[in-house]
């Protein structure tokens, strides 16, 4: 896990708040990670139709379900309001998009640039290899007719 450290420089609070948004996850602290995001906080490349706030925070918990998984941030960088952080999860969960996880261990990359408001998580875009995810748990590739 990450550290968290206060700081006075604005780009480096910025990059502690998004380094704690991963810690919080990895930890399955949803209770702390409702305090990090902001009452409209928005995420795209979550799941679909995903409202607002906290009732969107607990659709991902939902969505997510039961996994044990640990992000490893591997660069940070920090520009204005905006965050970028690229990780790599390690993770064990029942399923993934109905593939049956079966205890396989999951490791891929994910790239999350988080708007920070004050102090909190604005919005949070996720572009992660869930393909690869999918591939790693036994799925195929079928071609359309």
């Amino acid at each position: 896990m990450s550290t968290f450290i206060e700081s006075t420089d604005p780009l480096a609070a910025n990059k502690a708040t998004a380094l704690r948004f991963l810690d919080l996850i990895s930890a399955d602290d949803y209770d702390a990670l409702e305090d990090l995001i902001t009452d409209d906080w928005t995420m795209v490349g979550g799941p679909p139709r995903m409202p607002r706030g906290r009732d969107g925070l607990a659709e991902l918990r939902r969505t997510i379900g039961p996994v044990e998984q640990t992000w490893q941030p591997e660069l940070v960088l920090a520009e204005g309001d905006l965050v970028a952080v690229r990780a790599v999860n390690s993770c064990r969960m029942e399923s993934f998009f109905g593939v049956p996880g079966r205890g396989v261990e999951q490791i891929f990359t994910a790239t999350f640039v988080m708007r920070i408001r004050g102090d909190r998580i604005a919005f949070t875009w996720r572009n992660a290899d869930d393909l690869g995810r999918l591939l790693q748990l036994g799925a195929t590739i079928k071609a359309g007719a």
